[in-house]
This record gives C-alpha cells, structure tokens and sequence, in this order.
C-alpha cells in the first residue's frame, strides 16, 4: 500500500508561480519502481491528467495546456514527486492530485495511488 500527500497549493496572482509536492508513505518508490503522474479537478469538471513521470525519469509527458509552463520531477530518494507551476493561469485553478501506477499512463483509470488533492486557486 503507497500513500501519498500532496501539499504546496495555495492562492496566487495569474502570472504567479507554486511547486506542489507529494510525499510517498508505505511501500516506497525504491521498493517498488513507480511512475507518478499529477492530475487536477476544476470545479464542475472531470478529472484531468496534467503530467506523468517514469521510474527514471526519462520519461516525461504533459498534457497540451500546461507545456511550457509546468515541470514534473521526482526525487527517489526521498520518495517525493514535485510539480513546479509558473506562469500560472486563472484556468489553472483546480485541486491537484498526485496519482501513482505501476506503468506510466495519461488514463486517471489508470491508477493505482491517489492522493487526497491540494488546492491551487489563481486570481485574475
């Protein structure tokens, strides 16, 4: 069993930046090799995949809107996933989640871990 706890959400002016992180308990990222996606949830929407990191970290997607603007990492050795959010956008707003599976995928269904969620609120 892996949990995970993301933190870092905040309130922020458009144009702002925030990192989220999430921190793994339980079975770890050493333990059993991972790969860790974000995911966000506005209000009235669907879940939607933001981005996803392999094992190594050779392995990176994004989905189209947040390119440029975000950038996911990882740290093993600590068992943390990050995700670092400039250029923040109004749009943006959601409560993220951090997600772990046992192969990289885009598909919330997908997943194995979910964290409870951090809320990123951007003011216009």
């Amino acid at each position: 069993q892996v949990q995970l706890v993301e933190s870092g959400g905040g309130l922020v002016q458009a144009g702002g930046s925030l990192r989220l992180s999430c921190a793994a308990a339980g079975r770890t990222f050493s333990d059993s090799p991972t790969a860790m996606g974000w995911f966000r949830q506005a209000p009235g929407k669907e879940r939607e995949f933001v981005a996803t990191i392999n094992w190594i970290g050779d392995r990176i997607f994004y989905t189209d809107s947040v390119k440029g603007r975000f950038t996911i990492s990882r740290d093993n050795v600590k068992n943390t996933l990050f995700l670092q959010m400039n250029s923040l956008k109004p749009e943006d707003t959601a409560v993220y989640y951090c997600a772990a599976s046992r192969y990289i995928t885009a598909a919330p269904n997908e997943m194995d871990y979910w964290g409870k969620g951090t809320l990123v609120t951007v003011a216009s």
